[in-house]
């Protein structure tokens, strides 16, 4: 069964979490403060999910994720919040989360986000080329590998399918709409922002010169192209 962990310190909600993340199949895991999510993700490592609050009594969720992202890049983070800053939003992705959602929420809304990391988490069983190489970058889609000059650059499961998306499409204005689709997929319901701040984060890991990058191009009013 796979383990989703939710991080929540307000009872009555985490408690609606978990009790719909069962019925969804899924193996939900409590937490209530930052200390005991780590705790929790020590004692189990194949958590491959994690959920959690910006508000919380010991350390906020943008914290909690950062310290996730230290040792653990493919796990999938989706952070939960109730307020509804553009900046919040932004941070959470900044730091590492691959999505998330704004309270009140609908438990169909979550289960689906969670659904569709677990679909990147567990997809390409089955592959054309197991190593598409482009220029200095070499991506391994067995091992879901970016080496850059023969250097290994650390990807979330977000960023690898976007580096991915883009190396299988050199040289193609991708949009934005289609970067969503492809990463994020059909049924997302999210908005477009999420492609431009993960692409942002992308860029710091792989450009020379974030002010000036030179492999993820931005096509103004359309999208992104990739040209190693």
């Amino acid at each position: 069964m796979k383990k989703v962990l939710i991080l929540e310190d307000e009872v009555n909600i985490r408690s609606f979490v978990v009790i719909n993340l069962r019925r969804a199949g899924y193996d939900a895991i409590e937490a209530g403060t930052g200390a005991e999510a780590l705790e929790r993700l020590r004692e189990n490592p194949d958590i491959g999910v994690a959920i959690l609050d910006i508000m919380l009594p010991d350390m906020d969720g943008f914290e909690v994720c950062r310290n996730i992202r230290a040792t653990n890049k493919l796990i999938g983070i989706i952070m939960l919040t109730a307020r509804t800053q553009e900046m919040d939003k932004v941070t959470g992705l900044m730091t590492g989360a691959d999505d998330y959602v704004t309270k009140p929420f609908s438990p169909a809304e979550l289960t689906a986000r969670i659904d569709a990391i677990f679909r990147r988490i567990g997809g390409e069983t089955n592959t054309d080329s197991e190593v598409l190489s482009q220029g200095i970058f070499v991506l391994n889609t067995r091992n879901r590998t970016l080496e850059k000059n023969g250097e290994r650059i650390k990807l979330t499961q977000v960023e690898y399918a976007i580096m991915k998306l883009f190396m299988q499409n050199p040289g193609r204005a991708l949009s934005r709409e289609d970067i969503l689709t492809s990463v994020w997929g059909r049924d997302y319901d999210g908005e477009l922002k999420i492609v431009d701040v993960n692409i942002r984060r992308l860029r710091i890991k792989i450009e020379n010169d974030t002010a000036n990058p030179t492999f993820i191009t931005t096509v103004w009013g359309f999208g992104y192209k990739w040209g190693a």
